[in-house]
């Protein structure tokens, strides 16, 4: 008989890697390496190359036996990154939202740590003075008051921090570059050592800002969902920073989401130079080394204050105090691609798991948290005034209706504009299409440019040269004469930002404008320095899209005019009404938040119109109501629940095949209502024939049952690895 003692059994781990399948994976933990806890990233071989996973689990059998398990290759960390929190509420959008587990996880990891490569380490950027820099300081011919000059003074008493260069000279980067090629100035990384800025007193709260305060510092210890309903201008950013201050003077984080990259730098100015801390940003602007460190230093508990957008929700909150989302009705928290997750959803679940409060803010809340406020599920908090002497703008509706037009704009607006500008203040000019003109089309013949993979009109960049489809992307140069007939006589139609800009500067050759929009703030560098120029008070005219459209606290901006809401007034999708209401008063809001009284111009064809008038006569509090009352008797959401299966091929007759395979692949149950195969409200787009089923239902429940065991039987289909396919829970958009 042998002595040997029977073999120790193997360590198990269940590893959730980045591949498009549902189930977690077995691999064997050799002998000698530390069993890796749950939310620790590994590398392991899948397949015929080696992956990043995060182990989700441990198992006492695998599936297969023993010795056929592959090994782990390596534990990358020591100490699980995702917390049991985070890996949990991770686990439940998951389920929720019915997405793979491991592309869940690789969404929440910042893409350094989606590799096997070491950490960034944790330093801060510093610039200085180079030799060549001091003797430039020294030369009496120098620009004076030039961002360059600034800079080289900033640094002439030595190294700087950039994060207080920001603080210092907003818009500095871009002299940095300059100066830099110059070998003027050097750039090093050093070990953070440097202290935060001095925290700045703010003004005092007002009584409605104060009682807000009072009621969310009353539960700091508990999960409190809170609606904070506030009218643009009335200091919700002041409530944020106040309710901050007190989470960090109890040695806690707090997480604050945004929107926009856009908003970023505006805010986190304000927020370091009112707290007084490190705060982490996160936002798809930055590099990846910089995303990374801010990740990091936010998991370690270094930033008591994370910024961000969208993605920052992911991040992992060691000492959790409070979440805030800002401008929580906005459809960008909503990712729209791969994993369809909605930030806002998941920063209440994410309150919800670490008992904190969570402050939900916007002078137009989404229907959805309208209704969840309505049936007692959140607090409703409500700041009616704008903050200090502001009062809202006067509303003026222009008829276009037999208006003759200065290329989009009607003459009473630009009476509007010129008056404004005598009185030395600022106007927005305010058009939700960038590009020249939307559509280039022949008047001899009718020909207009198309885009050949979308089947939808091409917009001429007048500035490049350029037609583009804003779907695709696709280019093509403008062409000569008419492609069809020959003529001469291609002209543009409709007005967009850069079309706008150029009437306006005709118009007022002696005002400054500046047009802001996705191609003048396609680099970070041209975003940074546009819009640390929104600061510059001297009349001028701006003229943007959406990025203009809230957050910004312009003080002598008084004038804002609607170039044309039309399109949202006869939409064929249901959130249409909605969303118009909030772009006219968040837009409108930006006028006459200081001392200066405001007016708004809307241009219309159709000023008798019944949003019009509700908006007019009761604001967005009556808006809503009107419209939420129409979602309930159509079971719409909130009253309602959907989901979407969109699908997309080359092939139209495979396309219609798979989606007709998917409707009667599983009967629906009671409550639940399957709607397909749809086409999609634009039925083409990059090549690709696209099409839909609708799932609706009445109850959640019932809709999420219904797809864990409908779904798995659509990815089984014939036709399912021939296409493309995904789901959307909760959509935003019907296409």
């Amino acid at each position: 008989m042998s002595d040997d003692l029977p073999a120790a059994p193997q360590a198990i781990v269940r590893v959730a890697v980045p591949v498009p399948l549902a189930q977690a994976f077995d691999y064997a933990v050799p002998a000698g390496v530390p069993i890796p806890a749950r939310g620790c990233r590994v590398r392991v071989p899948f397949g015929r190359r080696d992956t990043v996973g995060v182990v989700v689990g441990h198992a006492e059998a695998a599936a297969v036996a023993p010795g056929r398990l592959k090994p782990i290759g390596e534990v990358l960390d020591p100490a699980p990154w995702l917390t049991e929190e985070l890996l949990g509420s991770l686990e439940w959008a998951s389920r929720y939202y019915h997405h793979p587990l491991g592309e869940v996880l690789e969404a929440a990891l910042p893409q350094a740590l989606r590799s096997a490569r070491t950490p960034p380490t944790e330093d801060e950027e510093v610039w200085f003075l180079e030799d060549a820099g001091r003797q430039a300081r020294e030369n009496p011919g120098r620009r004076r008051g030039t961002r360059p000059d600034r800079l080289l003074d900033q640094l002439a008493e030595g190294a700087v921090a950039a994060a207080l260069l920001d603080l210092r000279l907003p818009g500095w980067r871009a002299a940095a570059r300059s100066l830099r090629q110059r070998g003027w100035v050097g750039c090093r990384r050093v070990p953070v050592a440097s202290a935060p800025p001095r925290p700045s007193p703010g003004p005092p709260l007002n009584t409605e800002q104060a009682a807000v305060v009072a009621a969310v510092a009353a539960e700091p210890d508990r999960f409190v969902p809170i609606l904070l309903h506030g009218v643009t201008g009335s200091g919700k950013t002041e409530v944020y920073l106040d309710l901050i201050g007190s989470c960090i003077a109890r040695g806690r984080q707090a997480l604050v989401l945004v929107p926009e990259i856009a908003l970023t730098p505006q805010m986190l100015r304000r927020f370091r130079e009112r707290l007084g801390v490190t705060i982490a940003v996160l936002h798809s602007g930055l590099g990846e080394v910089e995303r990374a460190r801010a990740w990091l230093a936010a998991a370690r508990g270094d930033a008591p204050v994370v910024l961000g957008t969208r993605s920052a929700v992911f991040v992992p909150l060691p000492r959790p105090g409070l979440l805030v989302v800002d401008e929580e009705h906005d459809t960008s928290y909503k990712q729209q691609e791969g994993f369809r997750y909605h930030a806002r959803d998941l920063a209440l679940v994410r309150a919800k798991a670490l008992q904190v409060p969570v402050v939900l803010g916007s002078a137009t809340p989404s229907l959805e948290s309208l209704a969840n406020a309505e049936a007692g599920r959140y607090r409703h908090l409500h700041l009616r005034q704008r903050a200090g002497s502001a009062r809202p703008p006067d509303l003026h509706i222009v008829d276009l209706r037999r208006q003759p037009l200065q290329h989009g704009l009607a003459e009473p607006a630009l009476a509007a504009i010129r008056a404004c500008l005598d009185r030395g203040e600022q106007a927005l000019v305010f058009r939700n299409r960038r590009g020249y003109a939307p559509v280039l089309q022949c008047r001899d013949c009718g020909w207009s440019a198309q885009c050949r993979r979308c089947d939808r009109p091409m917009t001429l960049h007048r500035g490049r040269s350029r037609l583009i489809c804003h779907h695709c992307g696709a280019e093509q140069p403008v062409p000569p004469g008419c492609p069809a007939c020959g003529g001469l006589a291609i002209v543009p139609q409709g007005h967009g930002t850069e079309r706008l800009e150029d009437v306006l500067r005709a118009r007022f050759p002696d005002v400054p404008i500046v047009r802001i929009d996705r191609d003048t703030t396609r680099s970070r560098r041209a975003r940074d320095a546009l819009l640390d120029g929104l600061a510059d008070e001297a009349p001028r005219i701006l003229v943007g899209t959406q990025i203009l459209a809230k957050g910004h606290d312009l003080a002598r901006l008084s004038l804002v005019v609607l170039v044309s809401i039309d399109e949202g007034l006869f939409s064929v999708d249901f959130r249409a009404g909605e969303r118009l209401g909030q772009l006219i008063v968040q837009v409108a809001g930006r006028a006459g938040r200081a001392s200066r009284p405001g007016q708004v111009w809307l241009q219309t064809h159709h000023p008798d119109h019944p949003l019009l008038a509700t908006l007019r006569g009761g604001g967005y509090r009556a808006l809503a109501q009107a419209l939420l009352e129409e979602r309930r008797q159509a079971q719409l959401p909130p009253y309602g629940y959907l989901a979407l299966l969109r699908a997309e091929a080359e092939d139209p007759a495979l396309l219609e095949q798979f989606l007709s395979a998917a409707c009667r692949v599983r009967p629906a149950p009671e409550g639940v209502r399957l709607q397909g195969p749809l086409s999609a409200p634009m039925p083409r787009r990059a090549g690709a024939h696209r099409g839909q089923v609708i799932v609706e239902a009445d109850e959640r429940g019932p809709l999420q049952g219904y797809l864990t065991s409908w779904l798995p039987q659509v990815a089984a289909l014939p036709g399912g690895r021939q296409l493309r396919w995904s789901i959307d829970v909760d959509p935003i958009d019907l296409f």
